[in-house]
């Protein structure tokens, strides 16, 4: 089996999607993808983020591009893709949108698979909650966004996945609550009423 490189790593992929923008510093990118919502996407902290950039200057994917300072804030140093990051980060890219990995799948899906051990009531009220919160990362993503597009002025294409998200939480919101309806009403009949 080939060594993973650290293109593979989601956090790399984000690092080198930013760099493709422009060159950017540790802490701007961490904080350009918590603004943009991608921290929701993989682990994002400092450790993390710093073990990265060590990877990728490794791997030769970025480069240091010399140091910057923002007003009164120390010297940082900034990073910058290189050919060969572009190139890694366009190959990966493409393979990840092309064809859906067999693991992709969210925690939820393996616990409403157990759904039925909650009880209908309880169930039904768990998936409404779930329908509030949903909502409400919907309302934080959306003005995200409209803050990204508008103050920023950032192209809508660096901000695409925040739509992609937007639709996927309304489409798992209407599943939610149709399921909580159906539970409440006895359309999906509790696994206890079978015995």
């Amino acid at each position: 089996m080939p060594a993973r490189s650290a293109a593979d790593n989601p956090l790399a992929l984000a690092v080198m999607g930013l760099l493709l923008e422009k060159p950017m510093h540790p802490y701007e990118m961490m904080s350009t993808l918590r603004e943009r919502g991608l921290d929701s996407a993989f682990k994002l902290s400092t450790g993390t983020l710093y073990d990265t950039v060590r990877a990728l200057l490794r791997d030769d994917r970025i480069r240091d591009a010399g140091t910057g300072s923002d007003g009164n804030r120390p010297q940082r140093t900034v990073y910058a893709l290189t050919d060969t990051g572009r190139t890694a980060f366009t190959e990966r890219l493409d393979a990840l949108i092309r064809v859906p990995a067999d693991d992709e799948y969210p925690k939820f899906v393996s616990a409403v698979a157990y759904i039925g051990a909650l009880g209908a009531e309880a169930a039904a009220g768990a998936l409404t909650e779930r329908a509030d919160r949903l909502a409400e990362r919907a309302e934080r993503l959306r003005s995200g966004l409209d803050s990204a597009l508008g103050e920023s002025g950032l192209p809508r294409l660096f901000m695409i996945e925040v739509e992609y998200a937007l639709h996927m939480i309304a489409a798992e919101r209407e599943w939610v609550l149709a399921t909580a309806e159906e539970l409440r009403s006895g359309a999906l009949p509790h696994p206890e009423e079978h015995r």
